[in-house]
């Protein structure tokens, strides 16, 4: 199964985030960590430690472009690896663990002021069509991060693909460079 979402952008952050955000939530209140998590994030090791337990994937250097966004959750093949397709990053080892049935694609801002007010109208505007949330069965998932360009109505528009495999027990995570940075500009015009 794949889900693709057109449009989305990086809110002028050259970041996204891939996650439960209600486990983000969880996890900000199990290690006590102020409203803004950005700055809780760059300032000590609670970002690496986020990512070492599943709770988010971060995705630096991303340039401010529209996306697509994909999700592949089965055995076929990703787009991104599909004959027209220019992949540029290629990056497994991530793994995420979910525990309230979906992942979203969100942006830095969000971590600026993280608190249950914006965690609602987060959760409010991404019930609206289009945003990148998708319902996954709870547990753990080894992910593996795809970026480049895909073909659309015969154009190449920038996209990361995330391909996400359900395992059953805790993947065994690799070391990930959390800073690798993934531009794209100017590398499928």
């Amino acid at each position: 199964m794949r889900y693709e979402f057109s449009e989305v952008f990086n809110d002028l952050v050259d970041y996204f985030l891939l996650g439960d955000i209600q486990l983000l939530e969880q996890f900000k209140e199990d290690q006590d960590l102020p409203d803004d998590l950005a700055r809780a994030f760059t300032s000590s090791d609670s970002g690496d430690l986020a990512v070492q337990q599943g709770v988010i994937l971060p995705l630096a250097g991303v340039d401010n472009l529209p996306y697509r966004i994909l999700f592949t959750l089965d055995e076929r093949t990703p787009a991104l690896l599909e004959p027209g397709s220019r992949l540029k990053h290629r990056r497994p080892g991530h793994m995420l663990r979910v525990e309230h049935g979906a992942v979203m694609l969100f942006t830095w801002r969000i971590l600026q002021h993280f608190t249950n007010k914006t965690l609602g109208d987060l959760l409010a505007r991404y019930q609206e069509p289009g945003r990148p949330i998708i319902e996954l069965d709870n547990g753990w998932y080894s992910v593996e991060v795809l970026a480049g360009a895909v073909v659309r109505d015969g154009v190449y528009e920038p996209a990361f693909e995330f391909v996400m495999k359900k395992t059953y027990a805790r993947p065994q995570a690799l070391e990930v460079d959390v800073g690798y940075r993934y531009t794209l500009r100017g590398y499928f015009d």
